[in-house]
C-alpha cells in the first residue's frame, strides 16, 4: 500500500485531503485519503500502479493550501518498553532500507500533543536513534551528506511510530510544517505574528529588501488596532491605515502612520502604493474582489490578505474565491504570482499573497 501523510492544522484533515485529492488527479495520480479528526494528520492511498513517491515528485509542497508538511509512508514500527532504537533498526532492515538515501532523522510529534513526557522523549530520542540508525549502515555516515531524502518518524505515543520519508526540495523547510514566531512586546495585536509569517513563507529571504526595504508605501485595509501596519512600519514603510475604530497610541507616535478614518471596502489611495494589506473579517468572496479590484486597477504592487473561510465547505469556498482571483486578474491583463497558505498563526482563515509581475 502506497501512502503520503499529510500533516495540517487539527480540524483541517478534510480540506487537506480532498485537496490534494483534486491536484493529485489533475497530475495523472489517483487515490483516497482518510482523515483522522482532529489530529492534523490525513492519510492518502494511492490507488493504480503509481507510487507515493511519484506524486510528491509531481506536486509541489507550496502549491498545496492546507498541508503544511508531508512524507512517503513507508510502514508502522511497534516500539517496546525497552530498546525502542533496536527496534526502528529491525523494522527498516526487513523492508530492506536503503541506508544511502538518508542522512539525517526527524522525530516528529503531532501538533496537539499534550503529553509533556512523550515530548521530552522525542528532543532526547533524536540523538540516540541517530546513532543507532548510522552505526546499522540505515543513514549516511556523515550527517550533513547531501541526500535525497530524510528519514521521519512520526511518533503517536510512547508504543508506535509511522516511519516513512521526505523528499529534499519538496518539503517544509519549518519543524513540522510551523513557523513559531515570537511575539515583540510593542507589537499592537496578535495579528502582527499573520503578516510576519506570510513574509517569511511567501517571499524569498534573499530578495526581502527587494521586497520590504527602500522606504516603501503601504496601505492596510481594516487596520485597527495596528498589528499588520506595526509589521509594516518595522521595515520602515509609511503607511496609511484605514478603519474606523481606534489605532494604537503607540504606533501612531512613529510618525510613519496616517490614520485614515474610512470603510476599507470603499476607500482609495490617490496614488498607487507598493503594499496592500487587509485583514477585515468579512465575506471571503467580498475580499478576494476587493484584491482584485486593487491589483487590476495598479494600485498596489504586492498584496497580502486573509480570506475568512466559512465553517462549512471551507476547501470549496478557497476554489471559488480563488477562481475569482485568477479570472479577474487575467482579465485585467495581469501577469502575477498567487501563492495561498492556511498559516500556522491563522485559524478559520488562509493567507493569501499576490505579486503583480512589471
Amino acid at each position: 500500500m502506497q501512502q503520503v501523510m499529510l500533516i495540517c492544522r487539527p480540524g483541517f484533515e478534510s480540506e487537506a485531503g480532498q485537496e490534494l485529492m483534486d491536484q493529485a488527479s489533475e497530475k495523472g495520480v489517483f487515490g483516497y485519503f482518510q482523515p483522522e479528526r482532529n489530529s492534523g494528520q490525513v492519510r492518502f492511498t494511492v490507488s493504480g500502479t503509481e507510487t507515493a513517491e511519484v506524486l510528491m515528485s509531481r506536486l509541489a509542497l507550496h502549491g498545496l493550501v492546507f498541508t503544511r508538511d508531508w512524507f512517503v509512508v513507508v510502514g508502522e514500527c511497534e516500539l517496546p518498553a525497552k530498546d525502542r532504537v533496536g527496534a526502528v533498526v529491525s523494522f527498516l532492515r526487513e523492508i530492506d532500507w536503503q541506508g544511502d538515501r538518508c542522512a539525517r532523522v526527524e522525530v516528529r510529534l503531532p501538533e496537539n500533543n499534550d503529553d509533556k513526557d512523550l515530548g521530552n522523549f522525542a528532543r532526547k530520542w533524536v540523538a540516540p536513534l541517530s546513532r543507532g540508525l548510522r552505526e546499522a549502515g540505515l543513514l549516511m555516515a556523515d550527517a550533513k551528506a547531501p541526500a535525497s531524502a530524510r528519514l521521519e518518524v512520526l511518533l503517536g505515543d510512547f508504543g508506535a511510530a509511522i516511519v516513512g520519508y521526505s523528499l529534499e526540495g519538496n518539503r517544509s523547510p519549518f519543524p513540522d510544517g510551523i513557523l513559531r514566531l515570537r511575539l515583540p512586546a510593542s507589537a499592537p495585536s496578535r495579528s502582527a505574528l499573520k503578516l510576519e509569517e506570510a513574509w517569511k513563507v511567501f517571499l524569498p529571504s534573499e530578495r526581502w529588501l527587494e521586497y520590504l526595504g527602500g522606504g516603501k508605501k503601504a496601505v492596510d485595509l481594516g487596520a485597527a488596532p495596528g498589528g499588520w501596519t506595526w509589521q509594516l512600519v518595522q521595515q520602515g514603510m509609511l503607511v496609511s491605515a484605514v478603519d474606523n475604530g481606534p489605532m494604537n497610541p503607540e504606533l501612531m507616535a512613529t510618525g510613519h502612520v496616517e490614520h485614515v478614518v474610512a470603510d476599507g471596502y470603499s476607500w482609495q489611495p490617490k496614488r498607487a502604493v507598493d503594499w496592500m494589506v487587509c485583514d477585515i473579517i468579512d465575506k471571503p468572496q467580498r475580499t478576494a474582489k476587493l484584491a482584485v479590484e486593487w491589483l487590476g486597477s495598479r494600485r498596489c504592487r504586492y498584496a497580502v490578505f486573509n480570506l475568512k473561510l466559512p465553517m462549512k465547505k471551507r476547501y470549496e469556498e478557497w476554489l471559488v474565491c480563488r477562481d475569482i482571483i485568477v479570472r479577474g486578474l487575467e482579465e485585467a491583463g495581469l501577469n502575477y504570482t498567487l501563492k495561498a497558505r492556511h498559516l500556522y498563526h491563522d485559524r478559520e482563515e488562509i493567507t493569501c499573497f499576490i505579486e503583480r509581475l512589471e
